[in-house]
């Protein structure tokens, strides 16, 4: 069943690191044919505390058509990359 959802990643900041965990997330998007409906990139910001020994991360925030079936193989892939040092997958329309 496709839903709606919103996606944050926070993504390393350094350059060419940033650009491969973009590359990630799109082909991990494309390989399970998630429509994205608006991306919007929020920047470089200092994080509250390390994650990764890592103290600022490279934000981007997704909208996304899914199925559900693909949010738990997707979630496995971004927790194992080294690339992502956080994510969040939401579903706005459930309470």
């Amino acid at each position: 069943m496709i839903q709606n959802y919103e996606f944050t990643v926070i993504l390393e900041s350094d350059e060419e690191k940033f650009k491969a965990g973009m590359e990630l997330v799109k082909e991990t998007f494309a390989r399970y044919n998630v429509n994205v409906t608006k991306e919007e990139d929020m920047g470089v910001k200092t994080l509250a505390y390390l994650i990764k020994k890592q103290d600022r991360g490279h934000y981007v925030y997704f909208e996304l058509e899914a199925d559900t079936a693909s949010i738990s193989p997707m979630n496995n892939i971004f927790q194992l990359s080294t690339l992502v040092l956080k994510f969040l997958f939401v579903n706005p329309e459930r309470k």
